[in-house]
C-alpha cells in the first residue's frame, strides 16, 4: 500500500479521494484544504485525518500527492511536492500562464508528475487510439473532436476558470496531440458568446471552432460549446487513408424503443463525472503504477504543450489570424 495525501476537497477532489481510498494499492493518508470545513467533511467520510500542507509534504511515509485544488495553485503545489520527493498527480491545467509554466521546466521536467488529462484513460478513446496505431484504417489524415457541455457553468466559475480554451478545450488540445502523433504548428480559432450573455460580460466566449494543422498537413477541427441542449456531447472521428474510426457518445443504458415512429435510444450521459467515471479510475491505477516506479504516460511537457495551444487559440480569436507555434 502506498500512502497518498489529497490537496483539494471540492468536486473533483471528492472523486479522486474515493478512487484513492478504494484502490487496492493506495492508502489515502489525509486531506488538505484551505477551507477547514470542506477538508473535515471529506476526511470524515473516508476516516482519515485533516492535514496541513506542511504535514503532507513533510511526512516521509506519504509517497504521493494528489493536487485537486483550484487551478491557480496547481503549479505551486506541484513544485513543492516534487521538491519534497513526492510522486505528483495534478489536475489540469498545469497553470493558467504559459510563460510561468515553461519557467518551471528545470524543476518539473524530470519530476514524477502525472498531469490529469483523464480522457486519455477513457476506454472508448483508448480503443480508438489502438485502431489508429494498428494501421487498420491506413494513415491518419484528419480528426474531428466534438466536446459540448450539457449547459454553461455559473458566471462565478467562468470568472476564475481561465477561459474556455484553458478550462474546457484544453482537454481537446491534449487529445488532438495524442491522436495526431505529431505537434500542431498552426492554430486558427473563431469564437462567439451565443449561450450566456454573462459569459461575454466576463470577457470569455462560450462557443468556438479551432483548426489545428501539423507540419505534414494533418488537420484537426475541434468544436466546443458550453451548451449542447441534449447531454454531455463527447465524440471523436478519425479519418484515414483506408477508412474512418469513430468513438461516439455514451448513453445511460443500451435500451432502445422501436416503433412505427422509428428507433429511439436512451439519453446521453449528462455529466462529466458520469461519462468519465471509468477514466478517473484508470487514471488512479496509473498513478499507483507510478508509485511503483512506472513513468507517467502524460506529464509536465504535455501540460505545457496543451497550454500553448490554448493560448494560441485565444490569440487567434482576438487577431482573426492563424497563429504559428
Amino acid at each position: 500500500m502506498h500512502k497518498v495525501a489529497l490537496i483539494g476537497a471540492g468536486r473533483i477532489g471528492r472523486i479522486h479521494a474515493r478512487n484513492a481510498a478504494l484502490h487496492p494499492r493506495i492508502e489515502l493518508a489525509g486531506v488538505v484544504d484551505a477551507v477547514e470545513a470542506s477538508a473535515r467533511t471529506l476526511a470524515q467520510e473516508w476516516q482519515v485525518p485533516v492535514l496541513s500542507l506542511e504535514q503532507a509534504l513533510g511526512d516521509d511515509t506519504i509517497a504521493g500527492i494528489i493536487i485537486a485544488s483550484s487551478t491557480d495553485t496547481h503549479l505551486d503545489y506541484s513544485l513543492r511536492a516534487a521538491a519534497a520527493g513526492k510522486a505528483v498527480f495534478c489536475e489540469k491545467p498545469i497553470d493558467q500562464d504559459l510563460a510561468r509554466a515553461r519557467a518551471a521546466a528545470g524543476q518539473l521536467a524530470g519530476a514524477r508528475l502525472l498531469l490529469a488529462f483523464n480522457r486519455r484513460f477513457d476506454p472508448n478513446f483508448q480503443a480508438l487510439k489502438a485502431r489508429l496505431d494498428s494501421g487498420a484504417i491506413g494513415v491518419l489524415e484528419s480528426l474531428q473532436i466534438t466536446s459540448n457541455d450539457p449547459g454553461p457553468p455559473p458566471p462565478a466559475y467562468i470568472a476564475i476558470s481561465g477561459g474556455l480554451f484553458k478550462d474546457m478545450a484544453i482537454h481537446d488540445f491534449d487529445m488532438a496531440r495524442w491522436l495526431l502523433g505529431e505537434e500542431p504548428e498552426q492554430v486558427y480559432a473563431v469564437g462567439s458568446c451565443l449561450v450566456d450573455a454573462e459569459i461575454g460580460k466576463l470577457g470569455d466566449i462560450d462557443t468556438a471552432r479551432t483548426v489545428l494543422k501539423t507540419a505534414s498537413g494533418r488537420i484537426c477541427v475541434i468544436a466546443n460549446s458550453r451548451r449542447s441542449g441534449f447531454g454531455y456531447d463527447q465524440r471523436i472521428e478519425a479519418y484515414a487513408s483506408a477508412g474512418m474510426v469513430r468513438a461516439d457518445n455514451v448513453t445511460e443504458s443500451t435500451v432502445q424503443v422501436w416503433s412505427e415512429a422509428g428507433a429511439t435510444a436512451d439519453r446521453f450521459q449528462n455529466f462529466f463525472l458520469d461519462r468519465y467515471a471509468e477514466a478517473y479510475r484508470r487514471e488512479m491505477d496509473h498513478f499507483a503504477d507510478m508509485l511503483e516506479g512506472a513513468a507517467a504516460s502524460v506529464g509536465y511537457a504535455d501540460g505545457v504543450a496543451a497550454l500553448a495551444l490554448a493560448e494560441a487559440a485565444a490569440e487567434s480569436v482576438l487577431s482573426g489570424q492563424p497563429v504559428r507555434l
